[in-house]
């Protein structure tokens, strides 16, 4: 059912210090830009939630927290409203957990446009819709002109660990497969481009997307899976390497199984960087027994997020927390924990 239009309360277009001055300009922005959107339950300072999933016997409960100050806020696939629900969303899924509710704080900047804040605020209510989670609670701040740059994002987010699911790195043994839900590095070179820093004309989108029902599909068709991380910052290779330094584990992948678009990998030899590093908002990596490794390679594919699922690679034996890639050539290379940052403010 469609929510009634209320006439409009804000005045101009743009936020200044007033509305941050816990006044009727205040409750204006809040209610206008973001609880007529979100509709969160009741109007009290905390949220008050229940679910049947909380009362099973063995169930886990799950609490994650990210900010996100990505630049520029708007970018082609997303925004920061997109990745910060994603992100939420992702970092429970990827433990197993399902998500059920989030929280959403913004610092805005003085001067922010509230056309801006309104896409943002729809995006992440259309994707949190589609996730299948609520935003129950939140918070807004209002900083000086120079302060911020327009919004900045946190979220908070808890779900619900089923009885007898475990899905940590710390289970991979040698010989489990690894995995990847989609193509790498279309975020990090989405946002590099958005940017215009460098005159860079693509077509490439973010891969901004949800991933709770994609690790779902998974661990239904697959429940031996081990561990699922998100390749966020830092790329599949710190992923990776996060992966093996807590399992003890060697992972070798394949460079000719990587699936990359060939405008990420234009882009990269450009300007000198190595896709394994770029970020990504909406690929995984995870890692299965290798008896069902088909079954979960299958059940990836036959959801949205994961159309383009690939096999790269296998845990190994050791040397133990290493990584590394058979090359194009037939050589190996390792692959290390990126140090620093390729792209600032990325997510």
């Amino acid at each position: 059912m469609e929510r009634p239009i209320k006439p409009a309360r804000l005045r101009g277009d743009r936020v200044t210090m007033a509305h941050g001055g816990g006044g009727k300009a205040m409750r204006d922005l809040i209610e206008e830009i973001f609880t007529d959107v979100f509709a969160p339950p009741g109007t009290e300072d905390q949220a008050r939630l229940t679910a049947q999933a909380l009362t099973e016997p063995g169930a886990q409960l799950a609490f994650t927290t990210d900010s996100f100050v990505v630049s520029p806020p708007e970018f082609p696939g997303g925004d920061i409203g997109k990745i910060a629900v994603c992100g939420t969303v992702n970092d429970l899924a990827v433990g197993g957990a399902r998500p059920l509710w989030l929280s959403a704080a913004f610092i805005i900047e003085e001067g922010c446009e509230f056309d801006l804040l309104r896409r943002i605020v729809a995006s992440m209510q259309a994707e949190a819709d589609k996730a299948g989670v609520r935003i129950v609670t939140g918070d807004t701040k209002v900083v000086e002109r120079g302060s911020a740059d327009k919004v900045f994002v946190t979220t908070s987010g808890v779900g619900v660990i089923p009885a007898g699911r475990d899905l940590q790195a710390a289970n991979i043994r040698p010989g489990d497969i690894a995995l990847v839900n989609g193509v790498l590095g279309d975020h990090g070179a989405t946002i590099l481009a958005a940017r215009g820093d460098m005159a860079l004309t693509t077509d490439i989108r973010s891969d901004c997307q949800s991933l709770n029902a994609l690790i779902e599909a998974v661990v239904a068709a697959a429940p031996g899976t081990r561990a699922a991380r998100d390749a966020t910052r830092g790329g599949l290779a710190s992923a990776l390497n996060e992966m093996a330094e807590a399992a003890g584990v060697g992972i070798e992948v394949a460079e000719s199984d990587l699936p990359l678009r060939a405008e990420v990998k234009g882009v990269c030899e450009v300007l000198g960087l190595d896709p394994l590093y770029l970020a990504n908002e909406g690929t995984l990596v995870l890692f299965v027994p290798e008896a069902e490794a088909q079954a979960a390679l299958d059940a990836m594919r036959a959801t949205e997020a994961g159309r383009n699922a690939a096999i790269i690679g296998k845990a190994t034996a050791g040397p133990s927390g290493r990584v590394t890639m058979r090359t194009l050539f037939g050589g190996q290379r390792l692959v290390d924990t990126l140090v620093g940052e390729q792209l600032p403010r990325i997510c």
